[in-house]
């Protein structure tokens, strides 16, 4: 998934677009999540979705799958959201509260009104979020990002330490990938205790590999004359596009006008 991820920011339709367009594009829609209503986020993520899917040209599959991660980790929070207790005795106290519930006890359980709202207010804003961030990954490459941070300023050695902490997740991967393979073909995991045993040694070797893989990187780099600057070509020929400019300034502009008109409404 992380190679294709990779694959699909250097094809996608948007590549010939600035980087730093896209960037402040994203951006922008990223700080007005922030600052706005459940219905703003929901329009966000759709307004988002269009321009990755259909705009970019991202296979709608891939897509959707990214973003069942953060509806994941959203649905293993939602308990601690809508269930609440307390004690039969204090039971008048939350009556307005209670959407439904059973007593177990001396301790009555229940659905949370409160809570229900947090947790449709957090899945809108993790959905919102993430698609930007999703945007951000499909359309742009990462050695195009890094040389956006440095054109802004972004010290060298934060840049360099990105840029080899992304190739060493393809390594790690790519390892690990490898590893679970043969230990697969070897029936490694085919009860609980040799699972356990083929994990460990599955992490023994995929450390050390890594780190021999660090080792011939060093070296590599030192034999081609390597001062501490590791410096990336751009080409930079990209060509802006009028219609795309206008409809990113203008939706933006409508999204923060929604946005005041309901803080208005609201006081």
């Amino acid at each position: 998934m992380a190679l294709q991820i990779d694959t699909l920011a250097y094809t996608n339709r948007l590549r010939q677009l600035p980087p730093e367009h896209k960037l402040l594009f994203a951006i922008a829609l990223l700080l007005i999540t922030y600052c706005t209503s459940v219905s703003i986020q929901l329009a966000i993520a759709v307004w988002l979705s269009v321009w990755t899917v259909i705009y970019a040209k991202i296979p709608a599959f891939i897509y959707f799958r990214l973003l069942l991660i953060p509806i994941g980790f959203w649905l293993t929070s939602l308990p601690a959201f809508i269930i609440s207790g307390v004690g039969v005795e204090h039971l008048a106290a939350v009556q307005a509260d209670i959407w439904q519930g059973i007593t177990w006890g001396n301790v009555y359980l229940y659905l949370s009104r409160h809570g229900i709202q947090q947790a449709g207010a957090l899945a809108a804003r993790a959905i919102a979020s993430t698609a930007c961030i999703y945007f951000i990954m499909l359309t742009v490459p990462f050695t195009e990002l890094l040389d956006s941070l440095r054109r802004v300023g972004c010290p060298a050695l934060l840049t360099e330490l990105l840029l080899l902490m992304y190739r060493f997740i393809f390594v790690m991967l790519r390892t690990a990938s490898e590893i679970w393979t043969a230990q697969q073909a070897r029936g490694g995991y085919r009860t609980w205790r040799l699972w356990m045993k083929s994990l460990g040694l599955l992490v023994g070797q995929l450390l050390r590999r890594t780190l021999e893989n660090y080792r011939q990187v060093s070296q590599a780099l030192d034999s081609r004359g390597f001062t501490g600057d590791i410096r990336i070509w751009h080409s930079r020929r990209y060509k802006t596009s009028k219609r795309y400019s206008l409809e990113a300034l203008f939706g933006c502009a409508v999204l923060v006008a929604l946005t005041g008109w309901q803080y208005v409404v609201g006081v």
